[in-house]
C-alpha cells in the first residue's frame, strides 16, 4: 500500500484527494462546474446526490477516465492528471457503478486475473488473497463459481474484493449498493468500514442509499447541477426530510 504523506507537526495533513473549480462535460454538456472538494485523510466521504448531479462523473476525472476542461485535482497536495494506471501505482483503487467483474471467469480466476495486471509474484499474491478473505469471508463460498453465476451481491464483494487486493490507501466507491437489499450492503460495507479505520484508508462513497451509506461514513457533502450545495457530517442529516428539501 502506498503510504500517506505525513503532515509536519503542528500541520493538517493535506486532503488524500482534492478538487479546485473542477469543470468538465460530455460533447459540449457542462455537467460539473467549478466544483471544489475534498477528501480527508483516513475519513470515509460519502457524496450524494440527484441522478445527474455529477457524481459518477467525478469519480471518472479522480481515477484519470475522463478529462477535466478547467480546474486542477490534487493527490495529497500535489497536482497531478490522472491516469488509471498512475493512480494505481499511487495506491489508488476505483470501483465503477455495476458488476466489475468478468463473467465467465470463476472469481478465483478473476482474483488471479487482477493479480496479474498488478504483476504479483505468486507468494504474494496468495498472501493478499488471504488478506481479502478474511475481510470479506463470504467469497471462500462462492470461491470456485462463475462470476456470472452470483447474485448482485456476491459480484459486488468479488468487484470490491479485487480493488482490495491492491492494498489501496484510497478507494472510490461508485453506488455499490445498487441491486442490493439493505443487509447485503451492510454485509459488504461493515467490514470496509472496519478495514478502513484500521489501516486509515481514505474512502469517497457515492450512494443513494443514505441511511446505510451515513453510517459507515465521516463526512458528507451533497451535490447538485454540478455543484456541492452541502458539507457536514451524517449528524446533520439525521432527519432525511432536510436532505429532500435540498432538491
Amino acid at each position: 500500500m502506498t503510504a500517506a504523506s505525513k503532515a509536519a507537526p503542528g500541520t493538517a495533513a493535506p486532503p488524500a484527494l482534492e478538487v479546485r473549480g473542477l469543470t468538465a462535460g460530455y460533447g459540449g454538456r457542462e455537467v460539473l462546474s467549478g466544483l471544489d472538494l475534498a477528501l480527508p485523510q483516513g475519513e470515509v466521504l460519502c457524496l450524494v446526490g440527484h441522478n445527474g448531479a455529477g457524481k459518477s462523473t467525478l469519480m471518472k476525472l479522480l481515477f484519470g477516465l475522463h478529462q477535466p476542461e478547467a480546474g486542477s485535482i490534487h493527490l495529497r497536495g500535489r497536482a497531478i492528471q490522472p491516469r488509471p494506471d498512475a493512480m494505481a501505482r499511487e495506491g489508488v483503487a476505483y470501483v465503477p457503478e455495476g458488476r466489475g467483474v468478468f463473467p465467465g471467469l470463476s472469481v478465483r480466476e478473476n482474483f488471479a486475473l487482477a493479480l496479474w495486471s498488478a504483476g504479483l509474484e505468486k507468494v504474494e499474491g496468495e498472501a493478499r488473497t488471504e488478506e481479502v478473505l478474511k475481510v470479506l469471508p463470504r467469497i471462500r463460498e462462492f470461491w470456485t463459481r462463475r462470476a456470472g453465476q452470483l447474485s448482485g451481491g456476491q459480484q459486488q464483494m468479488v468487484s470490491v474484493g479485487r480493488a482490495l487486493l491492491s492494498r489501496p490507501s484510497i478507494l472510490l466507491l461508485d453506488e455499490p449498493s445498487i441491486g442490493l437489499a439493505p443487509k447485503t450492503f451492510q454485509d459488504l460495507m461493515t467490514p470496509i468500514r472496519e478495514l478502513q479505520q484500521r489501516l486509515g484508508m481514505s474512502i469517497l462513497l457515492v450512494e443513494q442509499n443514505v441511511g446505510e451509506a451515513f453510517a459507515v461514513s465521516d463526512r458528507v457533502v451533497v451535490m447538485k447541477s454540478g455543484q456541492v450545495i452541502f458539507r457536514g457530517v451524517p449528524a446533520d442529516l439525521a432527519d432525511h426530510a432536510r436532505l429532500m428539501e435540498m432538491f
